[in-house]
């Protein structure tokens, strides 16, 4: 479907956007643009008690080629339902600003094959569990949890940045956020795209220094790792042991709480011989955020997928992968992988779960604090 028919479509929805309300559960109504072309709008709120076998034989019998919504959101398992539906059937999807498309309903959206959008069309937030009343705090965490690993299961398999999740968290259930057509590009929300402009040219006066070089055309990150000089404690139990020997086994000669700054004197191995205070010993390198390296996620983490020696290697599986990976070059001159966005702990293990029950990231896939990432080498 090119911006034309979009247009076509787009028109014929404002046309009937206006002839039903949102209902408590969901309806669908069959149109014809002037052109001939069919499609459905889906209104109303999504329920645990819609029967979706309509909708199966609405698309059956009536041949429609896209759905558009008229939708507030409701309920998030049906909507995910109704969108895996969308999906099989090989429907595209698109949505009018002047037609809603919130909360549970931009799920839905996400099952077209082809998606398009006005900017400010759809509307993301963090979702509600409306029935946790008389249920224990812990079954309802961990529903929820569920909850959310299945949303981004469903997302990357529709072909949608996760990343959009996070966005949505930051705002709570009783607010919403429309997003711009930018960001849905950028989150894959959409699946239409504009050329890219192109880039202006930049002078780059004399006494600043050299540019990053360039290969084939486009830049090349350096692959020099600084030497480790200072840094801070970072563990992910918020101490960490300042050994007596370089060995895991040896005496601890004290516990040195995160963000504690850090002298480091020698690079042994995998070890910091370091000076904390007045006092020496050895600190395992993976414990330690070096000052002279370019990545710090703070207390977010990464989800490395993989480890590989080579930058080639790094991007030839990069451009392989169903979701979208970054590579950091690491303190060993290695290559780690990882998802492209960081996160909390908690969130970070539940993004790792979905992705690996899916099947999309490796089994043996780490939530990191990436204190050995020295800076992002690939491929934006």
């Amino acid at each position: 479907m090119n911006s034309v028919r979009f247009l076509i479509y787009g028109a014929a929805l404002l046309g009937f956007a206006g002839l039903r309300s949102a209902e408590a559960q969901l309806a669908y109504a069959m149109h014809s643009t002037h052109t001939g072309s069919r499609f459905v709008i889906v209104s109303g709120s999504f329920d645990h008690e819609d029967d979706l076998s309509k909708f199966e034989d609405l698309v059956a019998r009536e041949h429609p080629t896209a759905v558009g919504f008229n939708s507030p959101g409701g309920n998030v398992v049906k909507a995910l339902e109704l969108g895996r539906l969308i999906r099989s059937a090989g429907l595209s999807t698109l949505q009018v600003r002047q037609s809603e498309c919130a909360s549970a309903c931009s799920l839905a959206f996400m099952g077209g094959v082809n998606r398009f959008a006005e900017p400010g069309s759809i509307g993301v937030h963090k979702s509600s569990f409306s029935d946790s009343d008389g249920v224990p705090v812990a079954d309802a965490v961990s529903e929820i949890q569920q909850l959310t690993a299945e949303i981004i299961g469903y997302m990357t398999e529709m072909g949608v940045d996760p990343g959009l999740l996070q966005l949505a968290f930051s705002y709570n259930s009783d607010d919403i956020r429309y997003l711009s057509g930018s960001e849905m590009s950028r989150y894959k929300l959409t699946t239409s795209a504009t050329p890219d402009a192109p880039a202006a040219r930049v002078e780059i006066p004399n006494s600043e220094p050299p540019p990053t070089p360039r290969e084939q055309g486009r830049v090349v990150a350096s692959l020099e790792v600084p030497v480790a000089r200072s840094g801070t404690v970072r563990y992910p139990k918020g101490e960490a042991a300042l050994k007596k020997a370089a060995d895991p086994d040896s005496e601890s000669v004290a516990l040195v709480r995160n963000g504690t700054p850090v002298a480091v004197d020698q690079i042994l191995g995998d070890w910091y011989a370091v000076t904390v205070g007045r006092q020496t010993g050895y600190m395992h390198h993976t414990w330690v955020r070096v000052d002279q390296f370019d990545e710090d996620a703070g207390d977010r983490r990464y989800v490395q997928v993989k480890s590989l020696s080579s930058l080639r290697a790094a991007e030839s599986f990069i451009k392989s992968s169903p979701v979208s990976l970054v590579a950091h070059l690491t303190a060993k001159n290695w290559f780690a992988i990882t998802l492209k966005d960081t996160y909390a702990e908690r969130e970070a293990k539940d993004v790792a779960n979905a992705l690996k029950a899916h099947g999309l990231i490796a089994k043996d896939s780490i939530v990191t604090l990436g204190n050995t990432y020295v800076r992002k080498v690939c491929c934006d």
